[in-house]
């Protein structure tokens, strides 16, 4: 069988000739509900029973049963004292760590953050959009860091960050539209949940250089963004996270051109490192 031919059949889950490969399709649906069912546990702070599971994803117990039993011994899940609830386990973190570890961007990214951390005084942060949310990949704390729900391997979604507006505004009105979700469910009471204010503050974006945001996505903090122009449209951006007392108008706009000077800079080294 050439490539090409094992390639569709893989694409047709499991068929070949127009015969159906039944073990093929069920191994396919398998793992299907196994990625779903590790989201699903990534997606809350609780420990989740079978009962919570079948409620929660409606797959069959008995399958829910052979699958919490497979990641549980595979170290993707560990279980409670009493033997009948679960949460993520260890095997999770190492995988997510590994994608950092091998990310090619993130060694000149760590340079760039320490250098805006050292010239700020305040937490710098580089993140990259994943579909309508930005995930956090490496963050350097100032000593004065207050308390922050943007932990590296953490997700917010674009339109309450600074992050993932300066991402936005790479996009166009329509790409922007067909991206995010039918409601914008807000972070605090300050979260932009209108599409025509978020389109306005993408053309504000584009026009100053830097995304903005005070207290969208946590209360009590300022912060400002750029994208790394290294990609079309961009993928990653850099921010700074500032306590509101601390960030008058002035501070964040000298904050933000700063970011657009530096990412500007780690953007060309990429280029040059032929980093895509």
């Amino acid at each position: 069988m050439s490539q090409e031919t094992e390639l569709a059949v893989v694409a047709g889950n499991g068929t070949e000739n127009g015969t159906e490969n039944a073990t093929g399709s069920a191994g396919v649906k398998s793992a299907r509900r196994a990625i779903d069912l590790i989201e699903t546990f990534a997606a809350t702070d609780a420990w989740l029973s079978l009962s919570d599971l079948h409620a929660r994803t409606g797959f069959p117990r008995s399958s829910l049963h052979g699958l919490l039993h497979t990641l549980y011994e595979s170290g993707w899940l560990q279980v409670d004292a009493g033997g009948t609830k679960y949460r993520l386990g260890v095997r999770a973190l190492i995988c997510g760590t590994a994608y950092v570890d091998r990310d090619p961007v993130i060694p000149f990214a760590t340079d760039a953050l320490e250098q805006m951390r050292d010239a700020t005084g305040f937490t710098a942060h580089y993140a990259r959009r994943y579909g309508a949310e930005v995930v956090y990949l490496e963050t350097r704390e100032s000593r004065q860091s207050i308390r922050l729900v943007s932990r590296v391997g953490r997700t917010l979604p674009t339109y309450a960050t600074a992050l993932g507006k300066a991402l936005l505004a790479e996009l166009t009105h329509d790409e922007i539209n067909q991206l995010l979700p039918g409601s914008l469910a807000p972070l605090t009471p300050n979260t932009i949940t209108s599409r025509e204010a978020l389109h306005a503050e993408c053309a504000a974006t584009r026009e100053r250089g830097y995304g903005s945001e005070s207290e969208e996505g946590t209360l009590g903090v300022r912060c400002v963004a750029a994208v790394i122009p290294y990609r079309i449209p961009g993928t990653d951006a850099m921010s700074c996270s500032m306590p509101v007392e601390n960030a008058t108008d002035e501070e964040a706009k000298r904050v933000g051109e700063l970011l657009v000077e530096t990412t500007m800079q780690l953007g060309a080294r990429l280029r040059r490192a032929g980093i895509r």
